[in-house]
């Protein structure tokens, strides 16, 4: 399959019409989507329509952006000015944007263009992709099985070839997560790094928006593309992202944590990983294990989390429509205290101060992106990893949820296959807004093995 950049400089060079790009997708589409069911909105004749438009501004001389020509379908909780976008809510079935919210807005300035809309959870609510506007999205690996969520859409599109690249958001690891069960990459960069507009929680650093791509040099791209500043977004970074993905990770120095000290993982996850853990010292780094202390970060995840869905549901609650976990979720952060918020923002405070000091020793922490391989696409959430049981459907997500409190940018990158051939991903953590240190070290591991090259 040919990588998004190289489809991007072919159109620029002429070699290839954007119109053709896009009839390619939608071929792929045809054939992939009926038994895969990731993209839930599509518009061939807008697309082609587009895609003849940019054809045409490139043969007038016009200036182009980097993604000129290339198809995108956007994650369904991203409005999309006169796209279907229902947030996988039979709410909002019919629910049609008169506007773009800004990451949509940064794709089509950039020349990418926006074919259809890519499945997701109830509201985004969960890791396991499901709805019932939609149904299920399926893991192209084994499609009796979840590609995760709640970029499970974007995930299963771009790991199948019916994208080049994908948007998604991540919260508690929705971009981890299904870049981990789909075999690609999905980086959750630094709170800002790509703003959030419109939200409801300017100042919260725990839902942000991101890349998913069959390499990292291609996340990079859509990444490079999207960032910057906006003034509605006081999180805003200013800073422009360091160019280049050639380094050379000899003398690096990475912490190696199996289980983030206290985690039940699977026995066939972590010996994936434990195995690669090879790869980094032949690539010259210095490894040493460590579990790291990041003091109370579930209490702060599970809190912080619960307040927002009742900012969000709460004032809806009482008019039904909601899948149960959204209930129970909403209903716990209705009756939360001004004790409990207040100590969950301490608590956020010091697991973001706790990772700081960790990567003033280490270069990148490296751990599960999941504590679990993909599993059956019936099962809502996971009840039970190692024999440890689970208490809610928040509780076998924490490899990432953990990460996100400390609100440093983290990435899923394909590190092998369990004995029945179900992709894992290694999570890899970055300096605070270094997005171009992780994204290097990532693109060295990524040369060193190539599990990324093993599509379904």
């Amino acid at each position: 399959m040919e990588t998004a950049r190289g489809l991007a400089a072919a159109i620029r060079r002429r070699e290839v019409s954007a119109a053709e790009v896009v009839e390619a997708h939608l071929e792929r589409i045809a054939a992939r989507n009926p038994a895969l069911n990731a993209i839930v909105t599509l518009d061939p004749e807008g697309a082609l329509r587009a895609a003849a438009a940019a054809d045409a501004a490139l043969a007038a001389g016009r200036e182009t952006g980097p993604l000129h020509g290339l198809p995108i379908a956007v994650k369904d909780l991203e409005d999309t000015a006169g796209m279907r976008t229902t947030y996988g809510s039979p709410l909002h079935r019919d629910h049609v944007p008169e506007a773009d919210t800004l990451i949509v807005a940064r794709l089509r300035a950039a020349g990418a263009i926006v074919i259809g809309k890519t499945n997701v959870p109830e509201f985004g609510a969960g890791s396991q992709t499901f709805n019932p506007v939609f149904g299920a999205t399926r893991n192209p690996y084994d499609p009796a099985r979840t590609p995760g969520g709640s970029s499970g859409g974007a995930a299963v599109a771009v790991a199948a070839g019916m994208l080049p690249f994908a948007d998604g958001s991540d919260l508690g690891g929705s971009l981890r997560n299904p870049a981990s069960f789909c075999n690609v990459v999905g980086l959750r960069p630094s709170p800002g790094r790509i703003p959030v507009v419109p939200s409801e929680s300017a100042w919260s650093p725990l839902s942000v928006l991101g890349p998913i791509a069959r390499d990292v040099a291609d996340a990079a791209l859509l990444l490079r593309a999207l960032a910057g500043p906006d003034p509605r977004a006081p999180l805003s970074i200013t800073e422009p992202l360091a160019e280049g993905l050639d380094a050379d990770p000899a003398g690096l120095r990475v912490a190696w944590s199996r289980n983030l000290g206290d985690l039940p993982v699977e026995p066939e996850v972590t010996a994936v990983l434990d195995a690669q853990r090879a790869t980094f010292e032949r690539m010259g780094c210095l490894v040493e294990e460590l579990e790291p202390d990041l003091g109370d970060p579930d209490e702060a995840f599970e809190v912080l989390r619960a307040l927002s869905f009742a900012q969000k549901y709460g004032p809806l609650l009482d008019g039904g429509g909601f899948k149960e976990t959204i209930v129970w979720n909403t209903r716990v952060g209705l009756a939360l205290t001004g004790e409990r918020i207040g100590r969950a923002i301490g608590l956020q405070s010091e697991a973001f101060d706790r990772m700081r000091a960790l990567l003033e020793r280490y270069d990148a922490l490296a751990l599960p992106a999941c504590q679990v391989a993909p599993f059956g696409v019936e099962e809502e959430w996971v009840r039970e990893i190692a024999g440890v049981p689970m208490g809610s459907y928040l509780e076998w997500m924490r490899a990432c949820s953990r990460i996100s409190v400390t609100a440093h940018p983290a990435l899923s990158v394909p590190a092998g296959f369990t004995a029945a051939g179900l992709p894992v991903g290694l999570q890899l953590v970055g300096r605070h807004r270094d997005e171009a240190g992780l994204l290097r070290l990532a693109a060295a591991f990524e040369a060193a093995t190539g599990f990324g090259s093993r599509r379904p």
